[in-house]
């Protein structure tokens, strides 16, 4: 027990569920985080490769299986006729609206798209697209009734 004597014991209790918020939070950041590596790719002029795990139904066998399989992810920024870059922040097939009548952010070049996603990172995680992300979601919602 001496060793014990020197560690912060507390009584805590896991939480079981979290918010709705914070799901779609941190699902908006997963997917942020894929822009940023592709954004750094284009940056470096390499190519990243995304894979998922799927699973395959051997067919000889009957017996379910992971396999490795690319997965395409596009790119939210484009380049529009000014020359200037535009990028959307998608929330699955949807495009956020980050102001009101706003869902672009317009950039001079494409060097600007990283530090830009980073800062949008940054605002997720602070809870500042949560109105733009419920919208989203009971759009999503609504269509499927």
């Amino acid at each position: 027990m001496a060793l014990l004597s020197n560690l912060k014991l507390v009584s805590a209790k896991r939480a079981t569920h979290s918010s709705p918020e914070l799901q779609r939070r941190q699902k908006l950041i997963t997917k942020i985080d894929e822009q940023i590596l592709l954004a750094k790719a284009v940056a470096n002029g390499t190519t990243h490769q995304f894979i998922q795990f799927k699973h395959v139904i051997n067919a000889e066998t009957g017996e379910r299986q992971y396999k490795q399989v690319a997965k395409k992810v596009r790119n939210w920024w484009w380049k529009n006729d000014a020359g200037k870059v535009n990028l959307v922040v998608r929330y699955g097939a949807r495009i956020l609206e980050l102001a009101a009548g706003k869902n672009s952010i317009e950039l001079d070049n494409e060097a600007a798209v990283l530090p830009t996603l980073e800062i949008i990172k940054k605002a997720v995680a602070a809870g500042e697209l949560d109105a733009a992300i419920a919208a989203v979601s009971k759009a999503v919602l609504l269509n499927l009734n």
